[in-house]
């Protein structure tokens, strides 16, 4: 097995890094979606996220066992941000690596606060640096950077956000592309978020598709600092795949 592997390296390694940044959106967008909100952490505050996720598609299998977020308040309308993953990959009939993942690094930033008449509006620019191994399919193998804007409004129970950007994605065979998408979600309790996203990619590799893909997620708060987040989805078209996410959250920070 391990001679065959060997000798369809070509095909094999493109294919899984290509399902490992498919996996990495879920994950790294605003738990549990790919969509994320413009809203940053309070002044002082703490979100620190242990998580899971996992993408199938082609037989193939990749994701984080588990990632750890962390995301701090640092000024007014200002989060620090940083993603540090233990990733895996498994391809149809071979073995499976493990390992440190890219580690992503951002600042959000909210430059329109949200009235009864608009939105709020900001910015989130991320950078993924190239610490997995690229050649067992643990990462992209190049610095990689996010540009986006997003905006949310929320209705009583409801809270709607969305937005989108343009990927930076070096690297031979690769295109840079375009991202965008949109989550409704809804308080049915006091502790009980349901939700649901649509998000669309432009192709991120020569040859390939654009993708669309839906999700269906959960917020429960377990108290004011214990939260637990899932969400499940698969995509409706560019490709067969699924993916799912699973986090705890704990929430820090001064008193009101």
């Amino acid at each position: 097995m391990e001679g065959r592997l060997l000798g369809t390296e070509g095909a094999l390694i493109p294919r899984l890094s290509l399902a490992f940044l498919v996996l990495a959106l879920p994950a790294r967008g605003g738990p549990p979606y790919t969509t994320d909100d413009p809203e940053p952490v309070p002044l002082n505050h703490w979100e620190l996220y242990l998580s899971a996720t996992r993408t199938s598609g082609a037989g193939d299998r990749a994701g984080d066992a588990p990632h750890f977020e962390g995301n701090y308040g640092a000024a007014a309308g200002l989060q620090l941000h940083v993603i540090v993953p233990l990733s895996y990959a498994h391809p149809a009939g071979g073995p499976t690596a493990w390992g440190l993942g890219d580690v992503e690094l951002g600042v959000k930033v909210r430059f329109v606060e949200e009235t009864d008449g608009h939105p709020q509006v900001g910015a989130f620019p991320l950078v993924e640096l190239p610490s997995g191994d690229a050649g067992r399919g643990l990462g992209a193998g190049h610095v990689r950077a996010f540009l986006p804007v997003w905006l949310q409004k929320s209705f009583g129970a409801w809270t709607t956000y969305g937005g989108g950007g343009y990927w930076l994605n070096p690297g031979a065979g690769n295109r840079d592309y375009w991202f965008a998408g949109w989550q409704v979600q809804v308080h049915v309790t006091p502790s009980l978020a349901p939700g649901v996203e649509v998000y669309y990619q432009s192709p991120s590799t020569e040859g390939a598709s654009a993708e669309v893909h839906f999700n269906a997620g959960l917020v429960l708060d377990l108290g004011d600092s214990s939260h637990v987040l899932l969400s499940a989805g698969r995509a409706v078209h560019g490709c067969d795949c699924t993916h799912a996410y699973l986090s705890y959250l704990l929430t820090l920070g001064p008193a009101p």
